[in-house]
Parts: structure tokens; C-alpha cells; sequence
């Protein structure tokens, strides 16, 4: 069994509220616009098994290390995954070249909306559709999200939807001021 910790779009920052699920991780999957090689190397370090695509934000760097459509296995599920990628009934170019070129996969990966979505797609063989949303604090969204997920063999099951907290907001620990006092920045 292979337990899955899927996020997208972090754009340069990896909130400290994720240590626990990337730490029960066998695997880590970004859905693409990292925004920094800080995060990437922070990822990396983890020395756990990490597959990517580059988004529409990441620069030169990241695009060498990623590809922008990526089609993998875990255990005996085939997994595809590009940036952006659309929605089922609404593929985008990317996620269409990938189904031409690969098949269709038994998860299909992509980020960009900042929109968490977990979809069969009965049009398309019912395969899985997963955005985890953006994990990141910048975007348009309300709030920070993720998925995990469990793979045995050909089985998908304990998806979980993770609400890491509100765009924005500063955590909980960093918060509570050291000397008792109330801190103003936490207010609002």
C-alpha cells in the first residue's frame, strides 16, 4: 500500500501546517507552479519518491526538472498529470495531447484553478480526476487545500480532502504571542 500526499500550487511557499501528512507520505505529488526551487529542494529533502509537472508560473529551473506532461505508475495504477489541465466535460490542450499520446489514466492530475475538485469522469472510462487546489497563499482562493490519498494495487480508496486553513492567515502557533499579550496581527 502507498499512501499519497497531493498538492499543487504552492507558488513559493509551503505552509508549516503540512509537515504531518507530507511526513505520512510514502509519496508526494505536485501538481505544477511550485514558484520557487526552495520548495522543490524542501520537497527533495523529504528523500521520499516526488513526482511533478512545471506550471505556467515556474521558471527555467524548475521546467528542466519537470516535465510538463508526466505519466507514471503507482503500484498498478497509471497516473497522468499535466498543469493545466481543465475539467471533465472541459479538457484543456495538454490534458487532451496526454490521453492521445498515453491513454487514458487511471488518476488524472492537474492544478491551476486554485479549485480542489475529486471526480469520477463516466466519459472517460471513469477515471479519476483530482485538483487538489492550491496549497499556497497566493491566488484568488479562500482557502488552502490538499489531498491524500491511499493506492493498493489497483485500489484508490481513503481520499481525503485537507483544508490546511484560510489564504492568508497566519497559523495558529505563530500566532499565539510568546509573552501572553495579545498579538493585533492575528486580529481582523
Amino acid at each position: 500500500m502507498t499512501q499519497v500526499f497531493l498538492l499543487s500550487d504552492t507558488h513559493s511557499y509551503l505552509d508549516p501546517r503540512l509537515a504531518p501528512h507530507l511526513d505520512w507520505a510514502d509519496e508526494i505529488w505536485h501538481g505544477g507552479d511550485w514558484g520557487s526551487m526552495t520548495v522543490v529542494h524542501t520537497l527533495e529533502a523529504l528523500d521520499k519518491p516526488l513526482q511533478s509537472v512545471y506550471g505556467n508560473i515556474d521558471g527555467a529551473e524548475i521546467r528542466r526538472i519537470f516535465p510538463r506532461i508526466h505519466v507514471f505508475r503507482c503500484e498498478e495504477v497509471t497516473v497522468g498529470m499535466t498543469h493545466i489541465g481543465g475539467v471533465p466535460g472541459r479538457y484543456q490542450p495538454d490534458a487532451q495531447q496526454l490521453f492521445a499520446e498515453h491513454g487514458l489514466p487511471d488518476v488524472f492530475i492537474c492544478g491551476h484553478s486554485h479549485i480542489l475538485r475529486v471526480q469520477r469522469d463516466a466519459s472517460r472510462a471513469n477515471l479519476l480526476y483530482l485538483n487538489p487546489g492550491a496549497a499556497g497563499k497566493e491566488g484568488f482562493h479562500k482557502m488552502q487545500t490538499a489531498l491524500r490519498l491511499k493506492i493498493d494495487g489497483r485500489r484508490i480508496f481513503d481520499v481525503e480532502v485537507l483544508e490546511i486553513g484560510k489564504r492568508g492567515q497566519i497559523p495558529d502557533k505563530l500566532s499565539e504571542p510568546r509573552d501572553g499579550r495579545h498579538d493585533s496581527r492575528a486580529s481582523g
